[in-house]
């Protein structure tokens, strides 16, 4: 049983490995962390199963599902509508773990809002030429939706500072273990490295910078 069960919540930019960061803890910690599957609109990447990455469901389904009210947050993101059933959130919860969402700035800020024992994550790798690599290695998208992605992302990390905690993904391992503690610690509590504020404000122009040049 997992002491004070709680939401977590992991938001980083498209390309900054939240989505792997949950997994990895989802198969280490297995009877303290679930995952809730979040509801899209999106198509299904290649490998991605119904179910079990995502909720594939039709744009008429998912308002429908907002009109109702089943979701905890919702929001659209690269042109789709992304959501957190409540019916999931709570099943987790009652079975006495921590609840992860992998959701991006606006969901995690009505998280925050609902519930204000949740635990915000946001997570980047050190380097933002790895978010860009990363991004363009998926292969799924053309330079076009690479660009809007990074565009989003500058939007992104201004708002890292509303969020708990931040954590460097380079080394998958200690990244795991960092969310590990974060989650196990109550309450809820914002923790800086005091060399955090001007790493994150070089990330902003780095980034800019990144932008500007071709994708390859």
């Amino acid at each position: 049983m997992t002491p004070t069960p709680r939401i977590v919540v992991l938001s980083a930019p498209s390309g900054g490995g939240k989505t792997t960061i949950a997994k990895a803890l989802r198969a280490r910690y297995p009877d303290e962390f679930g995952f809730s599957v979040s509801a899209t609109t999106r198509k299904p990447r290649a490998t991605e199963q119904d179910g079990v990455d995502y909720r594939f469901w039709k744009p008429s389904q998912f308002l429908a599902g907002v009109n109702d009210g089943q979701f905890l947050e919702h929001a659209r993101y690269g042109g789709e509508l992304y959501g957190t059933l409540r019916s999931d959130v709570q099943k987790i919860l009652d079975s006495g773990r921590h609840v992860l969402l992998d959701i991006d700035v606006n969901g995690a800020s009505q998280v925050r809002k609902l519930d204000p024992e949740a635990l915000t994550i946001f997570i980047l790798p050190s380097d933002p030429r790895v978010l860009v690599q990363r991004l363009v290695e998926r292969g799924s998208e053309s330079s076009e939706q690479i660009q809007r992605r990074l565009e989003r992302a500058i939007e992104e990390i201004s708002d890292a500072r509303l969020f708990h905690r931040w954590i460097r993904n380079d080394d998958l391992d200690d990244a795991v273990e960092s969310v590990k503690r974060a989650a196990d610690e109550y309450p809820a509590r914002f923790a800086r490295d005091p060399k955090d504020i001007p790493w994150l404000k070089s990330y902003l122009v780095d980034l800019q910078s990144e932008r500007q040049r071709p994708l390859r």
